[in-house]
């Protein structure tokens, strides 16, 4: 089973915290830098962030500089392996659909 892949999946339900993530793909940021992107209020950003640190997908750095100052970090390993899975399912349908595909050109009869 691929039941450690679900709150992975269960983390990119939501529309805000995949925009997150594709915001955090291209450069570590600040709460208050994400929070900017957003129509929405900082508790519901610190929410979504919560979430994605609980499931795996984002993890908080402090700031050497600045002991309040936090940076969120995209962690890639479950999403790598999200990824591999679909593209393991991938290749299992389509080597199902040309299997169908001989059949029926194959001629059933």
């Amino acid at each position: 089973m691929v039941n450690h892949l679900d709150p992975a999946f269960a983390s990119l339900t939501d529309p805000i915290r995949r925009a997150i993530v594709e915001l955090l793909s291209e450069r570590p940021r600040r709460a208050g830098e994400l929070h900017a992107e957003f129509d929405v209020s900082k508790p519901a950003i610190s929410r979504h962030l919560r979430i994605l640190r609980e499931n795996g997908l984002v993890e908080e750095r402090r700031v050497a500089d600045d002991g309040r100052g936090r940076l969120y970090v995209l962690r890639t390993a479950p999403l790598e392996e999200a990824s591999g899975w679909l593209d393991d399912l991938s290749r299992m349908w389509q080597s199902q659909l040309e299997a169908f595909k001989e059949y029926v050109e194959g001629g059933s009869g």
